[in-house]
């Protein structure tokens, strides 16, 4: 079954149903250096996060999720009480009794570095006052997992009960998992891949492409400006198709007209489909940085879990957590003979592997709200009274 995100409406005296209710983004300010895979060291910088539950007292009920492309650490609850304000990106599943309980987990959220909500990145400003625009070095997956550890490190958190992400957040949650093997009990990886393929390489270029295109660009340096709002906004239109399959755009879209009830024979928006698209990246513009986007679409091309490695499974070798792996069947994106490539790597250790029958595409891991509840609640359940017995043993 189905199920799409709620969208709550009801007067502000009214709580949210089993929401973390209104919250705050917290910020982490480091003055020690972060070196990066590149060579380069970022100094200082800063990390905004959000936490929701209560952290135990032997500190080992924390999990980490990690967010996607688009994401940031606003991954439940409302910043006010504001009826009309969105949840955060992933409200469905982190609260009380929801997939993430925080009736027994605390929870972490952060801003990746490179980002362009709180965390350091080529908006933020440089030592010498200046943003640093292209002057913000590359950075990796393996880089915005290294900023995190830092901050698990200030939370005074030794070992995560697991690590979770959908997309982008899969590779955060498996890069953890292989540099620090003894910090994280259970890595969930969900509609993800163990390395970029050609296909995501492209569609990331298409975008990237798109912003340099845009005049307002100016190779980087637009801030006190004009933003380059037109790439910024094809780019995202880009990949939102590929978060989305055919059967979900066909259903919901058609060759439904817009706004007319006849073919205009113009170039004027006039599919309902192209109507949604644009939408997408206007609201999309709003809200996120244009270098940010050039910035985290390089860090994904970047990724491969076997680089350095004889092989994938020679990566994996030390990797000491259980794993939850989750396909879609109509995910294009990041498809299901890239999850099983990483089961097959993982073979002999503790693996549950799922694909599971879906129709709307890569966002399948956020849509499918009843069969994620089963299958990523469930795995943590199992963890939890396996946890508890070891205690009371």
């Amino acid at each position: 079954m189905v199920a799409a995100v709620k969208a709550y409406s009801e007067p502000a005296h009214i709580s949210r149903l089993n929401s973390v209710g209104i919250v705050h983004r917290h910020y982490m300010h480091f003055d020690t250096p972060l070196r990066l895979r590149s060579g380069v060291e970022l100094t200082p910088f800063t990390l905004a996060y959000e936490t929701y539950g209560k952290l135990n007292a032997d500190r080992s009920n924390a999990i980490l999720i990690f967010h996607a492309l688009s994401g940031d650490s606003h991954v439940a609850g409302y910043y006010s009480s504001d009826p009309n304000e969105p949840a955060g990106w992933w409200d469905e599943a982190v609260g009380p009794g929801k997939m993430f309980d925080t009736n027994r987990y605390f929870i972490i959220c952060a801003n990746v570095i490179g980002g362009c909500q709180g965390s350091t990145g080529p908006a933020s400003l440089a030592p010498d006052g200046k943003p640093y625009a292209l002057r913000f070095p590359v950075v990796t997956v393996a880089d915005m997992v290294e900023a995190q550890r830092s901050l698990i490190d200030a939370l005074g958190i030794q070992r995560l009960f697991a690590a979770a992400g959908g997309s982008m957040g899969g590779m955060q949650a498996l890069q953890l998992a292989v540099d620090y093997p003894d910090r994280v009990g259970a890595v969930l990886f969900l509609a993800s891949t163990p390395r970029s393929s050609a296909q995501n390489i492209a569609f990331n270029e298409i975008g990237r492409q798109a912003i340099y295109a845009d005049p307002n660009w100016r190779g980087g340096s637009y801030y006190g400006g004009e933003v380059p709002a037109a790439g910024l906004s094809v780019a995202r239109m880009v990949g939102h198709i590929t978060y989305m399959s055919e059967f979900s755009l066909e259903s919901k879209f058609s060759r439904r007209l817009q706004l007319r009830d006849q073919l205009g024979y113009s170039f004027d928006t006039e599919f309902a489909v192209e109507s949604y698209l644009k939408y997408q990246g206007e609201k999309f513009v709003q809200r996120f940085d244009a270098n940010s986007y050039l910035y985290i679409t390089k860090a994904l091309d970047y990724f491969d879990i076997g680089a350095g490695y004889d092989s994938m499974a020679e990566a994996l070798k030390q990797v000491t957590a259980q794993f939850l792996v989750i396909s879609f069947s109509s995910d294009w994106l990041y498809t299901a003979d890239q999850a099983k490539e990483l089961v097959d790597a993982l073979s002999g250790r503790s693996v549950e592997y799922h694909h599971v029958e879906a129709f709307l595409g890569h966002d399948s891991f956020l849509l499918e709200v009843e069969t994620m509840t089963r299958l990523v609640g469930g795995f943590l359940d199992r963890l939890y009274d396996e946890q508890n017995l070891r205690e009371a043993g």
